[in-house]
C-alpha cells in the first residue's frame, strides 16, 4: 500500500511540473519568445537580421531590428557591418523605422528608403523630393571565428555538451535541445585565465532594455562581460560586450538573437598584499565574435549584483540568471 502511495505521489508530482511548464511554454510563444530557432514561427524573425552590399557605389551594412508586431528599427552603416568595415563613429549611422503591410516590409530611413523580401533589400536614395535605384542589399547569417574553437592543451573544459559535463556546475541543467542554461556556477576556481565560451540569447521581439535577453558572464564571479540582445542598440557598458559599469565595448559586435555568438577573454585577477589591501586592480581584455572590443581594461570594482566581493583568493565562472532563456556551449578555460 506504501510503495502504491509513493508511486502515485511520484506521478502527481511528474504531471504537476509537466502542466506547470506548459502554460509558461504557451505564454512565451504568444509574446513571441522563443529560444529555439527552429521553433520560431514568427515571420518578423525572417525579416529581421543583417544586410550587406554596395548603395551607389559605396559598401554598407544594414541591421534590422524585430520590435514586435510587424514593426521594425533599422540602422545603417557606412563602409559595412560593424566589424566588417564600418568605422565604428556613432555619429555616421543613419537610423530608420519598418513595418510590414499587406506582405511587404518597408524602411525608410532619412535619405534612404528599401523594400525587403525574400533576403533582399532593394534600396532608393531619396535626394531633391526624387528616388533613385540605389542598389540591393543581401541578407548574410555571421558566423563567429572563433565559434567551435577546440581548447588548446593544458585547458580544462567545462561545458562540452555532454550530461557529464554538468557535473562541473552547481545547478548545471541542460535545456530541450542539449545546451546549458543560465544561472550556473563552476565548481573549479581559476586565476588568471584564457576564458573561450559560447552564448545563444532568445528571440523576445516585444522585450526592450535590459529585459531582452539579459545574463551575464561573471569572471572571478566578481567582474561582468554583460549579456544582452543589443543588436542594433549603441554599444554601452550595460550592453552586450560592455564590462558593466566600467567601460563601453568599443564597437557593437552583437549579433541577431538567436545566432550562436563568442566571448574570447583573458583575464589577470587583482593583487593584494598581506594585509588583504589590494595593490592592483583586475584586468582584461575581451573579443566578441572574434573582434577586440576591450584591450587590457582595469577593473577597479567588482560588478554590483556579482555574487563574491572583490578579494585575493580565487574565484569562479558564474552565469547570471534573469530569467531570459540564454544558452551556453562549448565553455572552456586555460589557467595562465
Amino acid at each position: 500500500m506504501r510503495r502504491s502511495l509513493i508511486a502515485a505521489s511520484s506521478f502527481l508530482i511528474l504531471v504537476t511540473s509537466t502542466f506547470a511548464e506548459a502554460p509558461q511554454k504557451s505564454q512565451n510563444l504568444q509574446q513571441g519568445i522563443n529560444a529555439d530557432p527552429k521553433e520560431v514561427e514568427d515571420p518578423d524573425f525572417r525579416i529581421q537580421g543583417e544586410y550587406t552590399g554596395n548603395l551607389d557605389g559605396q559598401k554598407y551594412g544594414v541591421q534590422v531590428i524585430a520590435d514586435g508586431a510587424s514593426k521594425f528599427s533599422a540602422v545603417f552603416y557606412p563602409g559595412g557591418l560593424p566589424g566588417d568595415g564600418w568605422d565604428g563613429d556613432r555619429k555616421n549611422r543613419i537610423k530608420g523605422k519598418g513595418e510590414t503591410k499587406a506582405g511587404t516590409t518597408r524602411i525608410n530611413a532619412p535619405n534612404w528608403s528599401a523594400a525587403v523580401a525574400d533576403g533582399k533589400m532593394m534600396v532608393k536614395a531619396s535626394k531633391d523630393g526624387a528616388e533613385t535605384e540605389a542598389g540591393i542589399l543581401e541578407r548574410i547569417e555571421r558566423m563567429s571565428a572563433t565559434s567551435g574553437k577546440k581548447p588548446p592543451s593544458g585547458a580544462i573544459a567545462l561545458f562540452d555538451g555532454t550530461k557529464e559535463s554538468l557535473e562541473k556546475w552547481e545547478n548545471g541543467k541542460l535545456s530541450e535541445d542539449g545546451y546549458l542554461m543560465q544561472g550556473v556556477k563552476s565548481k573549479d576556481k581559476f586565476g588568471a585565465s584564457t576564458i573561450h565560451l559560447e552564448f545563444r540569447l532568445p528571440y523576445m521581439p516585444f522585450a526592450r532594455g535590459q529585459g531582452r535577453g539579459n545574463s551575464g558572464f561573471y569572471m572571478h564571479a566578481r567582474y561582468e562581460v554583460q549579456m544582452l540582445d543589443s543588436f542594433g542598440l549603441e554599444g554601452m557598458h550595460n550592453e552586450c560586450g560592455g564590462i558593466y559599469s566600467t567601460k563601453d565595448p568599443e564597437i557593437n559586435m552583437c549579433f541577431p538573437p538567436l545566432s550562436w555568438q563568442t566571448y574570447d577573454i583573458d583575464f589577470i585577477p587583482a593583487e593584494f598584499d598581506e594585509n588583504n589591501k589590494k595593490t592592483e586592480n583586475a584586468r582584461m581584455t575581451v573579443h566578441h565574435n572574434g573582434v577586440l572590443i576591450h584591450k587590457d581594461v582595469e577593473c577597479d570594482h567588482s560588478t554590483t549584483a556579482a555574487p563574491m566581493r572583490e578579494g585575493k583568493e580565487a574565484g569562479p565562472l558564474y552565469f547570471q540568471n534573469h530569467g531570459n532563456q540564454v544558452r551556453y556551449r562549448n565553455i572552456w578555460v586555460l589557467p595562465k
